[in-house]
């Protein structure tokens, strides 16, 4: 079997991807801050910033694929920690991409639908990029660097990451200090009976991290190069999002108010329209894009199962 190495395996997209690769691959995968166990994955801590402790864990396990899940992703972090930043989202996969050539191996990073200005209706893998925040642009420069390092790699550019994790359920912080992702954030205050408002402005192609992973294990078993647009079916408002989760899970939608983005002060500007098209990724990988409503269904009925196995 050949390995896989997936970087932020405790992060939730990296833990979806381990725990569906297993069958296919020798897994390894590494963590932070948020330690994991994975079944049929040989778990390890690695600062992916620590450049000697990278060199010396690729080259001894010699991966024949390397998944990059980890990143700061925090927007408003990334605008007032611009070294930090860098040194996470740029330097890092620029060194192991290098690392990557000297072992032929495969490597395959997480990008972000960020690297738009949000002013077009929809955008393809051919869209011209213009990032209009801090975060955006140091996944850009990443990009850049991989796709023309001549290795093989696939550049998956996602939105709106949410699904269930272990870590953020107990509430652990990521690398990038948050500490769940929107669904589970939003659940958790409509089910406290908070009144919640949600910008109406604001627009994405919301993804179910199972449904990444089954995009990054595509890509994985491919030798194609090149970017891939990996996310949901639909484009829709984080209001309208909301009221889904509700309606899914059962909760009374009227917690729920539509407000501009003018409201909140966010420290970083955001793409008002990021609307991924997932043509190329779904032809060329043979995955479908989950639509909104089976993605929260298929959440829900992971809910009940945790709660029956008391894992929850």
């Amino acid at each position: 079997m050949k390995k896989l190495l997936i970087i932020g395996a405790s992060g939730l997209t990296g833990y979806k991807l381990a725990n569906l690769s297993a069958q296919k691959f020798e897994v390894y995968g590494s963590y932070n801050n948020r330690a994991v166990t994975i079944e049929n994955c040989e778990i390890f801590q690695l600062d992916k910033t620590d450049k000697e402790k990278i060199d010396s864990v690729i080259k001894e396990l010699k991966p024949n694929i390397i998944v990059d899940c980890s990143a700061l992703h925090n927007v408003d972090y990334c605008e007032t920690h611009h070294e930090e930043t860098w040194n996470v989202n740029v330097n890092s996969p620029s060194y192991i991409t290098d690392l990557c050539k000297e072992i032929n191996a495969r490597f395959i990073y997480i990008s972000t639908d960020y690297v738009f200005d949000g002013t077009a209706k929809k955008y393809n893998e051919k869209s011209k990029t213009n990032p209009l925040n801090y975060y955006g642009i140091s996944k850009l420069r990443a990009e850049e660097k991989i796709a023309t390092s001549g290795i093989s790699y696939a550049i998956a550019r996602t939105s709106l990451v949410f699904g269930w994790n272990p870590g953020e359920l107990k509430g652990q912080k990521s690398s990038s200090g948050k500490t769940m992702n929107f669904v589970i954030w939003a659940l958790n205050k409509l089910r406290d009976g908070e009144s919640l408002k949600i910008v109406n402005d604001q627009f994405s192609t919301p993804t179910l991290a199972d449904n990444l992973a089954e995009f990054l294990l595509s890509l994985a078993n491919s030798t194609v190069s090149g970017i891939f647009h990996t996310v949901g079916a639909e484009c829709i408002n984080r209001y309208e999002f909301t009221l889904k989760i509700a309606k899914i899970f059962n909760i009374n939608r009227k917690l729920i108010t539509p407000v501009s983005s003018d409201m909140f002060k966010q420290v970083a500007k955001r793409p008002m329209r990021c609307c991924l098209d997932v043509n190329k990724a779904q032809l060329l990988l043979k995955v479908k894009p989950l639509s909104i409503e089976e993605s929260l269904l298929k959440m829900k009925a992971q809910e009940k199962e945790m709660k029956n196995s008391h894992t929850i």
